[in-house]
């Protein structure tokens, strides 16, 4: 049975910058929404800083993907790749904010403003 090693601070950094790229957030939006400034997005992005598994888990949840992208092995491109699904900015940045509200009742209020706004469309 082969060893598995855990991924390095640099290796998972490398997947939160790619990731972020790939989704067109800068780091000022990225830090924004984990609540820390784009200079701790950069040490994390560089390997400089560790990421405990609160943050791991800020950091998946803002990108929209599960924690486990983070720890997952590289597999060759086939061209069948699945990526992660692409939002424009209008949507992303709604949703960014949107996972910042903590209150139940006040998510189940904006999501009543949402479903009445598209209606009136």
């Amino acid at each position: 049975m082969q060893k598995k090693r855990i991924k390095a601070s640099r290796e998972i950094g490398e997947k939160i910058k790619g990731l972020r790229r790939k989704l067109r957030i800068s780091q000022e939006e990225l830090a924004e929404t984990l609540g820390v400034t784009y200079q701790q997005v950069q040490r994390y992005e560089n390997g400089m800083n560790k990421l405990n598994v609160e943050n791991i888990q800020s950091v998946a949840d803002a990108l929209n993907v599960p924690v486990s992208y983070f720890f997952e092995a590289e597999k060759p491109s086939m061209g069948t790749e699945r990526s992660a699904p692409y939002l424009p900015p209008d949507e992303t940045k709604l949703l960014r904010h949107f996972r910042k509200i903590k209150n139940r009742g006040s998510k189940n209020t904006v999501i009543q403003v949402a479903r009445l706004a598209a209606k009136s469309n």
